[in-house]
């Protein structure tokens, strides 16, 4: 058994699961729930990943692993900014089954090393994130923390 951290989170969301797969990967889709970032890939196994955050001089890149639409997504996470670019690339990967009349969505983002600034700063992300994503999914609204300036639309 490995001691290295993983980030492990479970939502239910009213919706199919190619919805919630098209969210995943549709860089027009991400602008609302990653609060201005974009997504960009052409989701081939192995082509890059991008996530161009909203305040343009930071990104997260990685490589795509797995594409298996409606249902699994997987690639590395490779943040550019503030020293986390010293650190390995982790891994995403998102497992989507249909549950009735809504899917389980579930993210594991694992590979970090003991002390990685990456880990501290998904842990607070992601649940940010993912609630987001399920609001616009259900509601069409997105979730805006006490910090995101909606005016500017930008983080301080």
């Amino acid at each position: 058994m490995s001691n290295k951290p993983k980030f492990v989170y479970v939502t239910y969301v009213a919706s199919t699961p190619e919805k919630v797969f098209e969210a995943l990967t549709d860089g027009d889709m991400s602008v609302h729930y990653w609060h201005g970032s974009r997504i960009v890939s052409d989701w081939k196994i192995g082509s890059s990943f991008l996530l161009k955050l909203e305040r343009g001089d930071k990104e997260i890149i990685g490589t795509v692993a797995e594409y298996d639409p409606p249902r699994r997504l997987v690639y590395t996470f490779h943040p550019q900014f503030g020293g986390t670019d010293k650190e390995p690339p982790s891994r995403v990967a998102f497992e989507i089954e249909p549950q009735k009349d809504q899917v389980k969505l579930t993210m594991v983002h694992d590979g970090f090393e003991a002390g990685s600034q990456v880990f501290e700063a998904i842990s607070r992300g992601w649940p940010l994130i993912l609630s987001s994503l399920k609001s616009f999914l259900e509601t069409g609204k997105v979730f805006r923390p006490d910090w995101y300036d909606e005016e500017k639309k930008v983080q301080p």
